[in-house]
């Protein structure tokens, strides 16, 4: 007697975020957004040139796809706040994260930009967190290239795990409709 058993088959319309086609896609939105990152240098104070340390060819920026330094809000997706922020610049900040289009990142770059440093004064921002949405700190006083380029790794892998599930692909849907 042989026993029969039934498999039970959905259409690709009602696969949900588990599938084979949303991973997929994932991978591949996440693989391009980590390789073609383009930041927009803050250069507050002196970590400005320790980032500018990171695109000469001693450290090589341009290895993880970050070469391409915009500084227009515009064409950026990853703004990297380098030194002490005051209140008066932290408007200026606020607008241009706002012309950021998304998906945008932001990169903490030095203890002054991530707590005050060694301002603990009035007009100092005691963390740009206070100011925008933060992905990532990059410790020191200032940090080493090294360290930004380390940095610059993490936020990538962060950028990897990302998950775009049924809305991208309900995006891409209506746009090849």
């Amino acid at each position: 007697m042989s026993s029969i058993k039934t498999v039970e088959v959905h259409a690709p319309e009602q696969q949900t975020e588990g599938g084979f086609f949303v991973s997929r896609l994932d991978a591949l939105i996440n693989w391009s957004r980590k390789n073609s990152l383009w930041p927009l240098p803050m250069g507050l104070s002196c970590c400005a040139i320790e980032f500018m340390a990171v695109a000469c060819s001693r450290f090589d920026m341009a290895r993880f796809g970050a070469e391409v330094a915009r500084f227009s809000p515009r064409q950026a997706d990853v703004m990297v706040v380098a030194g002490t922020m005051t209140y008066k610049m932290a408007d200026i900040v606020t607008r241009i994260w706002d012309q950021m289009s998304e998906p945008k990142w932001c990169i903490s770059m030095g203890a002054c930009a991530s707590s005050g440093g060694m301002f603990r004064s009035y007009p100092v921002v005691q963390g740009i967190d206070e100011v925008v949405p933060v992905d990532l700190y990059i410790s020191g006083c200032p940090p080493r290239p090294e360290a930004v380029l380390k940095g610059l790794m993490t936020l990538q892998d962060q950028i990897s795990e990302e998950q775009h599930g049924a809305e991208v692909v309900a995006q891409l849907k209506d746009a090849i409709a």
